[in-house]
C-alpha cells in the first residue's frame, strides 16, 4: 500500500477492516484538495458527510454570538472530523478550515448507512471516536475552571506534540502552523497571557520558540506544569 492507503488505514473509519473491505470503502470516498485558509464547512451547515485528513492540518472552530472564536482542535493525517453526521445529520456544530494546504477524503452520509449495516464493527469504532471527542471536550471545560493559563498552555503544547511532534537531537520539534492568536484560542485565554506563559517556559529552558513551531526541550517539566 502507498502512503495514502497507510494513512487511511490508521483512521477510525478503517480500523478492523480487511484489505478487501478497506479498498471497497475507499472507492466510495472522494478526494478534496483544500487550499490554506479555505473553509470545508461552516457551523450551521447541513451535516452531510464525514472527512479523513490525508495530509496537512485542519482546525475546528466554534463562534460565540459576539464573534469570538474558540479553537477546539487541530487535526492531522489519519484523523477524522464531521463524523457526528453519521449518527445525527443535523447542522454542523463547528467550522472546519485548513490551517495549511491539505488533502482530505470525503464520505457522504448517504453512503455511510448501507456500509455500517454490512460492517457494524465500523460503527463501534466511530462511536469510540465520538466518545473520545466528548471526553476531551469535558476535560477542556474542566481545565478552564481548575487549571491556570500556564498549565493549559503546557497541556496544549504536549497535545500538539502527540500529533505533530518529531524527535530531534535537541528535543521534540512541533511544527503546529498556528498563529499566536490561534494558540490563544486553543487555550481559551488572551494572546498576551499565552505569550507571557510561553516566554516564561522559554526562559526556564523548557521550550524553544520558533516561527509557527516550538521545540519541547524538557517534556517532563511541561508534564508536571500541565497538571
Amino acid at each position: 500500500m502507498g502512503d495514502v492507503d497507510d494513512t487511511l488505514r490508521r483512521a477510525p473509519l478503517f480500523r478492523g477492516l480487511d484489505d478487501a473491505a478497506a479498498e471497497n470503502l475507499k472507492t466510495r470516498m472522494s478526494d478534496i484538495d483544500v487550499a490554506r485558509g479555505r473553509t470545508i464547512f461552516h457551523e450551521g451547515d447541513p451535516g452531510d458527510a464525514l472527512y479523513v485528513v490525508l495530509s496537512g492540518k485542519i482546525k475546528l472552530v466554534r463562534h460565540a454570538p459576539d464573534g469570538r472564536e474558540n479553537l477546539l482542535a487541530v487535526l492531522g493525517p489519519a484523523e477524522m472530523f464531521g463524523e457526528l453526521s453519521v449518527f445525527d445529520p443535523g447542522p454542523r456544530q463547528t467550522t472546519a478550515t485548513a490551517v495549511t494546504r491539505a488533502k482530505v477524503k470525503r464520505l457522504l452520509q448517504s453512503e455511510v448507512g448501507p456500509w455500517l449495516h454490512e460492517h457494524p464493527e465500523v460503527a463501534l469504532s466511530l462511536l469510540h471516536q465520538l466518545a473520545h471527542r466528548l471526553r476531551r471536550t469535558s476535560e477542556s471545560a474542566a481545565d478552564l475552571v481548575f487549571t491556570d493559563v500556564p498549565g493549559r498552555v503546557a497541556k496544549a503544547l504536549l497535545e500538539l506534540s502527540q500529533r505533530f511532534g518529531v524527535p530531534g537531537p535537541d528535543g521534540l520539534h512541533v511544527h503546529h502552523d498556528l498563529t499566536q492568536e490561534e494558540l490563544a484560542q486553543l487555550v481559551g485565554a488572551s494572546r498576551e497571557t499565552v505569550n507571557k506563559a510561553l516566554a516564561e517556559f522559554a526562559q526556564r529552558g523548557w521550550i524553544r520558540l520558533e516561527q509557527k513551531s516550538v521545540t519541547l526541550t524538557d517534556v517532563d517539566r511541561l508534564l508536571r506544569r500541565s497538571k
